[in-house]
């Protein structure tokens, strides 16, 4: 029979569970969950023994206060591993506005004196007579102009994060696809063409929307050689879903390897040597993000790839008969010039 305890003895066991509380308080990272497994199967072994051997020995307290050790030691652990995450997080924090103000303003540094630099070189164009001499300041013209345009896309693409990126507006997207596809025709002797244009609104960046879309139209170009289609298209799908603004072209193409890295900055959609600044299609993705949207690609080699910024829309479509489906391809129809979509 076991012994009944006395109130001296429960406020022992008392005092013996506050300073095992008080010790496990203590006991905090790195300790490896290993070290309480092993004293737990020492505590349970050395307390079998016990009930056994003593005959008054009271096998509820010590439990209960191993328990409670248990119980400290792991929400002090939890509570250290969330402040090393909180930690970690505000670091990847303080790293990512710092890339930022670094492109910001080593874009806004480089602006000027690029400025400069081109235009000398253009007041030089303008004396030289040599054949030689005015291919050489052809070249470099375009590398300046090349690098003014790496400036501006940087800058553009480290504030896309910021609150004041957007000045939105109501943008009526069929006529401002037209304004656009005008602005480029006379630019590259490719085959223009205007595929369906939903009349639709959304609130957008007028400006921002179309460097997003004359950034597609230069890789487009880029890409296609003379006589080639590219055609632009407006679809509204459906109340409550992304319009698409679709770019299309019947170039090369995007090998399926090199698909998901378009998006990249400096990076470009084939393995020659590098035609562009790398920052178009960046440009392009931080655009589509910055409005809530998002940008896809999907191509065959060889037959051309096809490019959808979408964009919410909170305004109703009009009730028109239903698109072609997303995700089709785009190649040029021999027979009418007109865009087919790949089944």
């Amino acid at each position: 029979m076991r012994a009944t305890s006395s109130p001296t003895a429960d406020g022992g066991i008392a005092e013996r569970i506050s300073g095992l509380g008080r010790f496990a308080v203590r006991l905090s990272w790195p300790f490896k969950p290993a070290l309480l497994d092993a004293v737990w199967a020492v505590f349970s072994a050395g307390n079998l023994i016990a009930i056994f051997a003593l005959a008054g020995w009271e096998t509820v307290p010590f439990l209960m206060a191993a328990m409670f050790g248990a119980m400290v030691w792991h929400a002090r652990r939890k509570l250290t591993a969330e402040q090393e995450s909180h930690r970690v997080s505000e670091e990847n924090a303080r790293l990512l506005a710092t890339q930022r103000r670094f492109l910001q303003d080593a874009s806004h540094q480089l602006r000027t004196p690029i400025t400069i630099a081109l235009g000398h070189a253009e007041l030089l164009a303008g004396g030289l007579t040599g054949r030689q001499e005015g291919h050489d300041i052809e070249v470099v013209l375009g590398e300046l102009n090349r690098l003014r345009r790496i400036a501006e896309r940087l800058l553009v693409i480290a504030a896309a994060e910021g609150p004041e990126f957007l000045q939105r507006e109501a943008v009526e997207l069929d006529s401002f696809t037209m304004e656009i596809l005008r602005r480029w025709r006379p630019t590259a002797d490719r085959r223009w063409q205007l595929g369906r244009l939903d009349k639709v609104t959304v609130q957008a960046d007028r400006e921002r929307l179309g460097l997003a879309v004359d950034a597609l139209l230069e890789n487009a170009v880029r890409h296609t050689a003379s006589g080639d289609v590219i055609k632009l298209s407006v679809v509204a799908v459906g109340y409550g879903l992304p319009v698409r603004m679709i770019v299309a072209d019947a170039g090369q193409g995007i090998p399926a390897e090199l698909l998901r890295h378009v998006f990249d900055r400096f990076r470009s959609g084939d393995n020659g040597p590098p035609r562009g600044t790398g920052l178009g299609l960046a440009l392009v993705s931080a655009v589509a993000r910055a409005h809530g949207g998002d940008v896809l690609v999907h191509s065959i080699p060889g037959q051309g790839s096809e490019f959808e910024v979408l964009l919410p829309t909170r305004s109703p479509p009009l009730a028109l008969p239903p698109g072609p489906a997303p995700g089709k391809l785009a190649g040029a129809d021999a027979a009418d010039g007109r865009l087919a979509r790949k089944p």
